[in-house]
């Protein structure tokens, strides 16, 4: 983090990581306005002040050009993310709580400070370009706003067995930002040491085999801390880790 405040990040980083959020927003967006009627779900129906997808094709078309889509590229955690958002959308839409809070309030809560993090690290415009999507425009306050949803979250009704499946199900979203953030850090690091290293071919980007049977929210923090990736992805780790924290924390 405190390389990460001293402006070590790449804007390359910085694009792999915006390009893998908008797979994960779109799946999720796509859902949620499937489901924005389920009595489980619409408590938490927020498109205007929280959806993401817009702002991050505004901020891939500053950083990619208007042919960004076909620019971008999804890594294969990411896709898992998708298809499990997709597959909650149809088969499971009260879950989709679980993965909208994760998302949208840490998003939320962790906006500001990234986005000043990333403009100064990447010199960009003050204005604000390439930096929609920390930028939340109808949340006038974001304290009184995650008040707001957090007791919407808890008015939702729902028996004990459906609150025990969103619980369950956001340990699920955590993981998968948890594999998304590894395979980033992977790339990234695979890249880096190319960069110096030319002539060997393995990557030091972190072993993700079978990691959701020993995955912790401290084991993560850990790796994030102690990990030799770039600063950025290790920041966007530990941030996952508070997510799942309040989680536990604050609903039901």
């Amino acid at each position: 983090m405190r390389n990460f405040q001293k402006g070590q990040v790449s804007l390359d980083e910085f694009k792999l990581v915006m390009s893998s959020l908008y797979f994960v927003y779109e799946a999720l967006e796509e859902e949620i306005n499937r489901n924005k009627d389920n009595p489980v779900f619409s408590p938490v129906y927020f498109p205007l002040e929280l959806h993401r997808k817009d702002a991050l094709e505004e901020d891939l078309e500053y950083f990619y050009g208007p042919q960004w889509r076909k620019k971008i590229v999804c890594p294969q955690s990411t896709k898992n993310y998708a298809n499990r958002l997709h597959y909650v959308g149809q088969k499971e839409p009260e879950l989709l709580v679980s993965h909208a809070y994760t998302r949208y309030l840490g998003d939320l809560s962790g906006g500001q400070v990234l986005k000043k993090i990333a403009q100064k690290a990447l010199n960009l415009p003050a204005t604000g370009e390439g930096l929609a999507f920390f930028t939340f425009n109808n949340v006038t306050s974001a304290t009184k706003f995650k008040q707001l949803y957090r007791s919407r979250m808890n008015s939702i009704e729902a028996n004990a067995t459906t609150k025990e499946r969103i619980l369950e199900e956001a340990k699920t979203a955590f993981l998968l930002n948890i594999k998304v953030f590894e395979e980033l850090q992977s790339i990234t690091s695979g890249a880096l040491k190319n960069e110096t290293e030319p002539k060997t071919l393995r990557s030091r980007g972190p072993k993700t085999e079978n990691a959701e049977h020993f995955i912790t929210p401290n084991s993560a923090k850990k790796f994030a801390t102690e990990d030799q990736s770039t600063p950025f992805l290790r920041w966007a780790l530990i941030a996952g880790c508070a997510l799942i924290t309040l989680m536990g924390l604050y609903i039901f």
